[in-house]
């Protein structure tokens, strides 16, 4: 077999870091910031739907969202999210990265805008089309993930591919800093110009009426990041690998890459053969592809599936550990617009500390310590913390131990975002070929949001206390949390053994690792 690389594709993979990089990433990383933004804000604001749409004069505590209203509103983006990270993965390998960008783009700006109108100023009114807009909204954000990862790998260069998806990556940490800085902001004036008594004191006048535009200023802001990069999102080339190596346009790859290198490339004699030799176009449900890619799709899928139980089952145990630590009084000593304050200034905390350092870690030493050691690493680490804070879990909740208890859990989300969040994002863009990249991408990060959805529903469930009487209220009594946290460590490790079928990417081209390149001398 003779190696052949298309020499405009081996000039982005030896290009210098030049501005375009740059650009890319800001262009493909705005879209997860807001990805993240749309999803989190609303965990800023559920207390609120709670205390506005579903009072209760007679009741000693405010108003909450009942548990299956309260599961829906959080749920139904996690389900749209999925659906839509098979279908756009899927579309963007039939139509190109660009035009489906596009179409993922506006589908956010416009969900985002309408989630914050509703019909009716009734619960079930709002409820619904809040519910409804979040499934749409969760849909246009499912395609963002394997078109952002694809357009990264596609345009970075070899040596600091992995640093570019995982800095696009990150964006998502932002994002989440972003919702608590708005929704502190937005609280803080609310608070300056309709002060009101704390729930204890007048339960009616606790939530002023103006406290209704707080959420929905907090949840339409997500649109405007998303709608400041639409010009730069259209103006972007469609990525070289797409147009030479799937639409087998090779003449234009070379004068778009000309354009963005600012280079002379000139195109070689027999390129048109190695873009059409025919035992390099099988497709996804061929036995040639189970052969060459079936193990990797297995390892990308069920480590993703494995991170994501444990990653968003995290938001559980958040609020316990808030109230635990003080840093969230009882609702009752609060009104609507302080709690809501509160919550966000926590997350921030939280996100501050933990989440964002995280990120920026993998973004530093990928390309030096290779996706494989890092993803390793990362479950090896979160396995060890979750045994920590669940074996003695009795002794960490006494008030004397608690910065114990939010150091190890703050470790653990640490680990996690350096670590397998940022890797199970990162191999699937770089290990599959041109023409099913994008799908298998999709197939993955699909495998991980059914992840989060047992995380997130499943543990909800699950964390409940064995005692019938101790319960959250409209839930069965459930394993407790401490074997909760018992169960996520041994997830952890479950995870860590699947990376075992997940190959290095680091310093291979990207026709390297898919077998593009292999043609018959």
């Amino acid at each position: 077999m003779a190696e052949q690389q298309l020499s405009v594709l081996n000039a982005l993979d030896v290009a210098k870091t030049q501005l375009y990089h740059f650009t890319a990433i800001v262009i493909a990383g705005m879209g997860f910031f807001t990805d993240a933004y749309d999803l989190f804000c609303v965990s800023l604001v559920t207390k609120l739907l709670g205390r506005l749409y579903y009072f209760n004069p007679l009741s000693e505590k405010p108003g909450s969202l009942p548990p299956h209203v309260a599961a829906a509103v959080n749920g139904v983006a996690l389900c749209g999210t999925l659906a839509g990270q098979v279908f756009f993965g899927w579309l963007g390998d039939k139509l190109g990265r660009k035009k489906v960008y596009g179409i993922t783009l506006i589908m956010m700006i416009l969900c985002s805008v309408a989630s914050g109108l509703s019909f009716g100023n009734k619960a079930k009114g709002v409820m619904t089309t809040l519910c409804f807009f979040r499934f749409w909204l969760g849909f246009g954000i499912g395609g963002d993930y394997p078109l952002s990862a694809t357009i990264m790998s596609e345009y970075a260069n070899k040596k600091t591919r992995g640093a570019f998806i995982a800095a696009v990556f990150a964006m998502q940490g932002i994002g989440i800093l972003a919702g608590g800085f708005v929704a502190l902001a937005v609280s803080s004036i609310f608070d300056k110009k309709f002060p009101s008594p704390t729930y204890a004191v007048n339960r009616a006048l606790s939530t002023p009426p103006q406290a209704d535009y707080i959420w929905r200023i907090i949840v339409m802001f997500g649109a405007l990041p998303a709608a400041l990069t639409y010009y730069w999102r259209m103006k972007m080339p469609e990525t070289a690998r797409y147009t030479a190596l799937v639409a087998k346009n090779i003449k234009q790859a070379t004068q778009d890459m000309s354009r963005v290198l600012q280079v002379e490339l000139e195109m070689e004699e027999r390129a048109e053969d190695i873009v059409k030799d025919p035992r390099l176009n099988y497709g996804l449900f061929s036995k040639e592809f189970l052969r060459r890619h079936g193990l990797p799709l297995l390892g990308c899928t069920s480590t993703w599936f494995l991170l994501d139980i444990a990653f968003y089952s995290q938001n559980l145990f958040q609020k316990d550990i808030f109230s635990a630590i003080g840093w969230i009084p009882k609702a009752s000593t609060m009104n609507a617009v302080h709690e809501v304050f509160k919550i966000a200034r926590a997350q921030t905390l939280i996100a501050l500390c933990s989440t964002v350092p995280g990120y920026w870690f993998t973004v530093a030493f990928i390309d030096i310590m290779g996706r494989f050691a890092i993803q390793l690493m990362g479950f090896f680490m979160m396995t060890v913390f979750m045994f920590a804070i669940a074996f003695p879990y009795d002794h960490w909740i006494k008030p004397d131990n608690r910065i114990g208890f939010v150091v190890m859990y703050s470790l653990t989300f640490f680990f996690a975002n350096f670590g397998p969040n940022a890797t199970t994002f990162i191999v699937p863009a770089e290990i599959f070929p041109a023409r099913l990249r994008s799908t298998c991408h999709g197939i993955s990060a699909a495998t991980g949001k059914a992840g989060a959805i047992v995380g997130a529903f499943g543990f909800l469930y699950a964390a409940q206390p064995q005692d019938k009487t101790k319960t959250d209220a409209g839930y069965p009594p459930g394993i407790g949390v401490k074997n909760s946290l018992i169960m996520l460590g041994v997830i952890n490790f479950v995870g860590m053994l699947f990376t075992f079928l997940v190959p290095e990417p680091k310093g291979k081209s990207l026709e390297e690792l898919s077998g593009e390149t292999e043609v018959e001398k």
